[in-house]
């Protein structure tokens, strides 16, 4: 059932959530990131925005290739936004038995009250394109659906490299990326077992499963909700966490690390691995690295829900002179910044925002981070190096090198963990459906 003009965004206007929506959708094809953007929404639309412009986003190379026809002259960037998020609105859903957000007619009214306070002068253009949209929506699609872009929804350069790297996959990941995620939870393995909180969670009417090994503390949630409505989230019971994700920290921890052991955790905000490390093995000394000053408050707010402490530096990881106090470290856990292409499906944005040299010069950084903290790693230490991208100069490629350069450094396997994890129900690793990561296990010789 489609909801009414004010039932999203906890009855706010749709026309209001729609401005808000198109001013998103016109920041993220300006440059910026959408999770600044929506930060700056007022807090009773934000939820509603977001649910708008992450469905327009996931759209919007569709909604471009259908407006380039019906309006071959772009209108005025602030219109043209609206009018994309609106047609991403429209398009129809690739399950048929799937409920649209709002039904047709009400999107409409709603996008020209929108464009009557954004700019009276263009409200009649505005009816006019979506309007004819939908008289013709079936031929519009078709056509718009025959250039890799409206097909796709992602940029040209990006669906080339993804069909080089994964040439029988390349399809699927695309597909996955356009569609939204589960919730998905980590019970804090010190207070409770996966099978137990879902348990709770039933006995709330929340439907829920645990996935079992290797992620034994994860729970998918059936439906998205609140954080807030998480029974035992703010005493710090659970966490918010992608399964793919939750592999690191074990990864890190293998069998156990010595009693009291140092550990690192580089490029460590927001924090999710910081505290999934401390829960496995309490006792760690763990320093918490990240370039972003800023970007450390939530590590520690983190922190302070789950009742941990750890040591927070604010630094740049590959300046080690600036941080280390020279004591090697037994462990050490690089989620190195990378192209967020694995989780395009909880991010919508990235694919708009990177552009084909980023992925270069990424590589780069995570070469030049490798290189710093390598010769911080007691002999004998493990080494996790992981990102959060499907693309193999920032995976294989990346390790390949580096192996090549560091003598002392050896790789282990480990089934369905390490190398690349595709956000593919069928991906041949044992998370399914995650999100795209790549990790690999060093260890010093």
């Amino acid at each position: 059932m489609s909801q009414s003009p004010s039932s999203a965004g906890h009855g706010a206007p749709l026309h209001r959530l729609l401005l808000q929506a198109a001013d998103a959708v016109q920041g993220v094809r300006e440059g910026r990131s959408l999770t600044d953007l929506l930060a700056r929404v007022p807090a009773e639309l934000r939820p509603g925005t977001q649910a708008l412009a992450f469905a327009a986003l996931r759209r919007l190379g569709s909604a471009e290739a259908a407006r380039q026809q019906l309006a071959p002259k772009a209108p005025p960037p602030r219109v043209d936004a609206l009018l994309l998020t609106a047609l991403a609105l429209l398009w129809p859903d690739a399950d048929p038995a799937a409920t649209p957000m709002y039904a047709d007619h009400t999107l409409v009214d709603q996008a020209v009250n929108a464009a009557k306070q954004r700019a009276p002068a263009s409200a009649a253009f505005v009816n006019a394109v979506l309007r004819r949209f939908l008289r013709e929506r079936e031929a519009l699609v078709a056509a718009a659906e025959r250039s890799p872009l409206g097909a796709f929804n992602h940029p040209a350069w990006w669906i080339e490299k993804l069909k080089q790297d994964w040439p029988a996959q390349w399809q699927a990941i695309l597909a996955a990326n356009n569609r939204p995620p589960p919730m998905t939870l980590r019970v804090h393995a010190q207070r409770a077992t996966a099978a137990d909180y879902v348990e709770r969670l039933a006995a709330l009417g929340i439907a829920a499963r645990a996935t079992g090994a290797p992620t034994p503390q994860a729970v998918v949630l059936d439906k998205p909700m609140p954080v807030s409505a998480l029974p035992g989230f703010a005493e710090g019971l659970v966490s918010v966490q992608d399964a793919a994700a939750q592999l690191a920290a074990p990864l890190v921890v293998g069998a156990g690390l010595r009693p009291g052991a140092r550990v690192l955790d580089a490029c460590a905000a927001p924090g999710g691995k910081t505290a999934h490390l401390l829960e496995l093995q309490p006792d760690l000394q763990l320093t918490a690295l990240d370039a972003d000053a800023q970007r450390l408050t939530r590590v520690q707010d983190n922190l302070n829900r789950l009742g941990q402490k750890a040591t927070l530096k604010a630094a740049d990881a590959r300046q080690t002179a600036a941080w280390w106090d020279g004591q090697p470290f037994d462990a050490i856990l690089l989620d190195a910044p990378c192209s967020a292409s694995g989780i395009v499906r909880r991010h919508p944005d990235v694919r708009w925002l990177r552009r084909p040299d980023d992925v270069t010069a990424l590589a780069r950084v995570q070469a030049e981070l490798l290189d710093a903290l390598w010769p911080l790693l007691a002999p004998g230490g493990r080494l996790v190096y992981a990102t959060c991208s499907v693309f193999r100069a920032e995976g294989q490629a990346q390790l390949d090198a580096f192996l090549q350069r560091q003598a002392d450094a050896k790789s282990h396997a480990v089934p369905g963990i390490t190398g690349h994890l595709l956000p593919l129900a069928d991906n041949g690793n044992a998370v399914s459906p995650p999100d795209g990561f790549f990790y690999a296990l060093l260890t010093k010789r």
